[in-house]
């Protein structure tokens, strides 16, 4: 009889132990790094340019580099974020607040 409880309160608390790791693992995987979020914004900037030549590591639809004829390299208009450096800090904790992460 003993033996029986002593094996349920084990096995109980094995799962509680196993769930709050689970637990935290979860809530650390959901805060994302400032690196992961200036990845997004440069995604979501490339995505939302109409072209096909926002950054200069990007190609065309003939498959060759854009380079100095992509967006980002040419003065004036379209303005997409292409790299890290572009976004600044006070950028990403706009970004933060605005979808609360």
């Amino acid at each position: 009889m003993q033996t029986t409880l002593r094996r349920r309160v084990v096995t109980l608390l094995t799962g509680i132990a196993v769930a709050a790791a689970v637990a935290t693992a979860l809530g650390q995987a959901s805060k994302k790094t400032d690196a992961q979020i200036r990845q997004e914004m440069i995604a979501a900037s490339i995505a939302a340019y109409k072209g096909s030549c926002p950054c200069p590591y990007n190609t065309d639809k003939a498959g060759h580099k854009c380079g100095a004829r992509s967006a980002y390299s040419r003065p004036g208009g379209a303005s997409p974020l292409c790299y890290e450096k572009d976004i600044t800090q006070k950028t990403v904790d706009d970004y933060r607040k605005q979808h609360r992460l």
